[in-house]
């Protein structure tokens, strides 16, 4: 619980076209709920949650203290952007259950190199997040994955290749390819010409 980021917010009496004033003050109008708790509108100070927004995910657990009060895990359900800054004008936070599941979007990342795409390949993510399901405790910020399998331009990572916590489940197709590494032009029309060595001859000389 220590190891999680933590978030500080105050209990929000503004609502409607007086949000408006409350951002110029640099406070972000919010909103807690969850399963079994009534819908709670409270403020975050905008800068320190835009740090926080840049470091998170949607699996992260966040402790939140209003007005100083227990902490509380939650997660950052949704983020409402201005249209023309980008800049987060809503946020929703979901207060989380610890003994209960839930079902999430969780970030896929690729660790080290892809030997096939040092040849001239193209690395491609047909998936970078996939639905997985777990105890909130359990739920990692995201899932690596490593690319050094990925030797031939025939090989692929798949969703069944992901090694997870115990007590996840990924909700995807296992067939489903997460990252392949693809031909380029250029090496096709080489080894269409025959001046392109076979893969693996530069290990072999």
């Amino acid at each position: 619980m220590a190891d999680r980021p933590s978030l500080a917010a105050e209990r929000r009496t503004v609502v409607g076209k007086g949000v408006a004033r409350l951002r110029r003050t640099g406070r972000l109008p919010a909103v807690v709920f969850g399963h079994g708790t009534e819908s709670e509108p409270i403020s975050l100070d905008a800068h320190a949650f835009e740090k926080l927004r840049r470091t998170v995910g949607a699996s992260t657990l966040v402790n939140l203290a209003v007005d100083g009060g227990k902490v509380r895990p939650v997660l950052i359900a949704g983020v409402q952007l201005d249209k023309i800054t980008d800049a987060p004008i809503h946020v929703d936070l979901f207060a989380v259950q610890m003994a209960e599941e839930l079902t999430v979007e969780m970030r896929l990342i690729p660790d080290g190199i892809a030997p096939a795409a040092t040849r001239g390949g193209s690395l491609v993510h047909p998936v970078s997040v996939v639905k997985a399901r777990a105890l909130p405790g359990d739920l990692p910020d995201a899932i690596h994955y490593d690319l050094s399998s990925l030797a031939t331009y025939e090989d692929t990572i798949t969703v069944a290749d992901l090694v997870v916590p115990a007590g996840m489940t990924i909700l995807a197709d296992p067939a489903d390819v997460i990252a392949r590494v693809l031909v380029s032009r250029e090496v096709a029309a080489a080894a269409a010409d025959g001046t392109a060595p076979a893969e693996g001859a530069e290990a072999a000389s």
